[in-house]
């Protein structure tokens, strides 16, 4: 029979071997725990820019003003600020007319004016023989609004100036 020390006695040993598996039980599950303060968080990711499709139409002059009528035949080529090297548009020809036609994908949107307008402009092989040596914003429609701003008018700069809405609608600036 057991007497009631040794009873005592068994149950501070089982007390004991429970403390021990719980210590044990502890220390693995916060073995894999990281007790180092977090960095403070740096800046939030920046805002995708928003851009738009915007469709673009180029009026050609009826004849080419070139000597030479051969450079008549090449493409009309439109050009934007935001465009990078490599990144021009090649107009498409109207047959039934002497309009050029294209888009351009992706053009950021800065309108109501919150940053610089956008500088845009074509280069025409008819009119490469002219003072602009073919470049040109004249006769330029931008998202269905006719340019009429221009920036280095009758240079080889020749500019419009434009502000692109959510839409894709040109707006000339005020």
């Amino acid at each position: 029979m057991v007497s009631g020390r040794d009873a005592i006695i068994g149950s501070m040993e089982r007390q004991g071997r429970r403390t021990v598996f719980a210590l044990l039980a502890l220390a693995a599950a916060s073995f894999g725990c990281d007790f180092q303060p977090d960095p403070p968080e740096g800046p939030s990711a920046l805002p995708a820019p928003a851009v738009a499709s915007v469709r673009i139409e180029y009026r050609q002059p009826n004849g080419c003003a070139n000597a030479t009528p051969l450079a008549c035949e090449n493409l009309v080529v439109f050009f934007g600020s935001w465009m990078r090297p490599g990144q021009e548009i090649y107009l498409t020809a109207d047959p039934t007319s002497h309009v050029w036609t294209g888009v351009a994908q992706g053009v950021p949107v800065n309108w109501p004016p919150v940053e610089a307008p956008h500088l845009v402009r074509v280069f025409d092989p008819h009119l490469v023989d002219t003072s602009t040596g073919g470049v040109t914003a004249a006769r330029l429609l931008l998202g269905g609004q006719i340019l009429t701003q221009y920036d280095s008018p009758g240079t080889p700069q020749e500019s419009a100036v434009v502000y692109v809405d959510g839409n894709g609608v040109g707006r000339n600036p005020q």
